[in-house]
């Protein structure tokens, strides 16, 4: 017979098993929605240009968005690999008629991503055009 101190110890051994094993999968934190960051549109500049578009995301999904000429702020709702990103009003700033389409043209393209998908410092995220943020790791 199985004496009640000896299932103690296995039980407790075992949670000390699984708690280790869990904290060295770090893989699961890092390939998470990047909440909390800001990520960097990973496209070149445009000529005539210092900016690049970028978002800052805080810890809700909340979203401070900077384009190539427009800034505002929108959301993410993220349940696992489904996204949805509703923008906000954004400031009209002037610019050439260029950029401000290169700009309208990128918010209608997050708000028609469906899934997102995360490989290290890259977030890609896939609708009818993909886009491809890195995430700022300075």
């Amino acid at each position: 017979m199985v004496s009640f101190a000896y299932m103690s110890r296995a039980g407790v051994a075992s949670l000390l098993l699984i708690a280790s094993a869990a904290s060295l999968n770090p893989a699961r934190a890092e390939d998470g929605f990047p909440f909390e960051t800001q990520m960097q549109l990973d496209v070149n500049r445009m000529p005539g240009s210092k900016r690049i578009p970028n978002l800052d995301i805080g810890e809700a999904g909340e979203v401070v968005i900077e384009l190539w000429c427009k800034g505002g702020k929108g959301q993410f709702s993220v349940a696992g690999n489904t996204v949805i990103f509703v923008a906000g009003a954004m400031e009209n700033r002037s610019c050439p008629p260029d950029r401000a389409q290169a700009d309208d043209e990128l918010i209608a393209a997050l708000t028609a991503v469906a899934t997102w998908k995360r490989q290290d410092d890259l977030v890609t995220f896939m609708g009818p055009k993909t886009l491809r943020f890195r995430i700022n790791t300075n």
